[in-house]
């Protein structure tokens, strides 16, 4: 029997779900889906520059898994912008950031590249 899978510490969730072609007139040939911890993964690496390190500890997971989820989340929104399909984020297997500080928020507000979910460690 397989171990469960660990769940992935995420801060913020997205503010939107959904996207897709905005040409008039087409319509999305099929739907494609990211989970929340590969959004998670494209936000810290790509968009906040950390590297794969820094992003595994704020995830709570493994550098491997961190490399196996930026892969896979790279080829979704690789096919999302090339075939001109709707994406959409969804649940996955995570936990949202319980710092105290952060309850009731929709993103974590800690400054520059510190993450929140650092200190509880």
């Amino acid at each position: 029997m397989p171990r469960p899978k660990r769940l992935r510490r995420v801060c913020f969730l997205p503010e939107y779900q959904h996207f897709g072609p905005l040409e008039s007139g087409a319509s999305p040939k099929e739907e494609i889906s990211i989970s929340l911890d590969e959004y998670e993964i494209i936000r810290l690496i790509d968009l906040e520059g950390q590297d794969q390190e820094q992003a595994a500890l704020a995830l709570d997971v493994s550098r491997g898994t961190v490399q196996r989820i930026y892969n896979e989340a790279k080829r979704k929104l690789a096919e999302f912008l090339v075939c001109g399909k709707k994406l959409t984020i969804e649940e996955g297997d995570i936990k949202l950031c319980d710092h105290p500080e952060h309850q009731g928020r929709r993103r974590c507000e800690m400054e520059g590249m510190k993450r929140c979910c650092e200190e509880d460690k």
